[in-house]
């Protein structure tokens, strides 16, 4: 398992490289591909007495790789973890699930299906907590030419991972207008840059992507959005975080103090969006016109809300069924442990 340190404060930040990565086999719903690399050392909580520092406590946590853990790495960098008395030790991995049951991370960032059936199979893990956004950030983008989903039909549309979140999207898309896809050449062509390089290369006719590449391909004139993934599954759950029972048990304070700073961090971000853009420039090497269409487009996603609504994850799991990518739904009233949200 790849693990990458970003420790406390004293960041170094250095230029994310957009490199070809899977969303994972069991519905990764992330999809990032884009791991940051720095490293600093922590220094003592700002609240403390000058006397007498507190000492910070570590926790390990794993946020989605990509631009979906772009906002915690911004608040790492202003200090909001310390100030919680956080030494944050950040891993990144491909596997959330698994770092988690075998204990070399605390908690993570997850798609809320891999949560729902890792518990509902017995992984000792709970659901602490919503992400930033919920519903799928993800845009079926064409080349230049095709301009409906109807006229994916016989060509070659790439579903990013197979068995993931971006599966289920594009799939769902492909059956609103009538397709399916036995009726398309479907294939798994990667996330981020690599679809977007299959894209442009005419690999595919078309590719499930997230932002910014949806957008950099209408700046650039490559490709146009023939449907944004939350119009068709609007209570589709895509992103929690989760912890493991061990250690909810032993150190329930370090959850409440992680979820504070996590949401203290997006809300930051999205209030100041002009001093995030500068940060998002500096680890994402994009055309900045793509950075600005993809924050005004991803805003309505942007809600910051911790709360699990409990019918979305029914329908989440049902559409999982219809699809095939899960055999049953689980009740999730015990999976979720809700005590540590931030209050509002």
């Amino acid at each position: 398992m790849l693990k990458r340190k970003w420790m406390g404060t004293g960041i170094v930040t250095a230029a994310l490289a957009l490199v070809i990565a899977g969303c994972g086999g069991n519905n990764n719903n992330s999809g990032g591909a884009v791991s940051p690399s720095a490293s600093g050392s922590a220094a003592p909580s700002a609240s403390a007495s000058a006397s007498a520092p507190a000492e910070l406590q570590k926790i390990r946590y794993a946020p989605f790789n990509g631009v979906s853990g772009l906002a915690v790495r911004f608040g790492i960098e202003k200090g909001f973890f310390k100030d919680e008395g956080l030494d944050v030790e950040l891993i990144s991995t491909q596997k959330p699930i698994e770092a988690l049951t075998s204990k070399d991370v605390d908690i993570v960032d997850v798609a809320t299906t891999n949560a729902i059936v890792a518990a509902g199979k017995g992984a000792p893990i709970k659901i602490v907590s919503s992400m930033f956004r919920t519903k799928g950030p993800f845009y079926l983008v064409a080349r230049t030419g095709i301009d409906k989903v109807e006229d994916l039909k016989g060509k070659k549309v790439g579903a990013a991972v197979l068995g993931s979140g971006l599966d289920v999207y594009t799939q769902t898309i492909l059956n609103k207008h009538g397709l399916s896809k036995d009726d398309v050449t479907y294939l798994a062509n990667g996330v981020n840059e690599a679809a977007y390089a299959s894209l442009t290369s005419g690999q595919v006719d078309a590719t499930i992507i997230h932002e910014p590449f949806a957008s950099l391909a209408e700046v650039e004139g490559k490709g146009k959005i023939l449907a944004k993934g939350w119009d068709y599954l609007p209570t589709f759950h895509t992103g929690v975080l989760a912890s493991r029972d061990d250690f909810i048990e032993k150190h329930p304070e370090l959850v409440e103090k992680l979820l504070r700073a996590y949401f203290k961090s997006q809300e930051y971000a999205k209030s100041n969006l002009d001093e995030y853009k500068k940060f998002f420039l500096e680890n994402v090497k994009v055309d900045p016109a793509a950075v600005d269409k993809a924050f005004e487009r991803e805003n309505v996603l942007w809600e910051n809300n911790p709360d699990v609504d409990l019918n979305a994850l029914q329908d989440t799991q049902q559409v999982q069924v219809d699809l095939g990518f899960q055999d049953k739904i689980y009740d999730v009233k015990d999976l979720l442990d809700l005590r540590f949200i931030p209050k509002k």
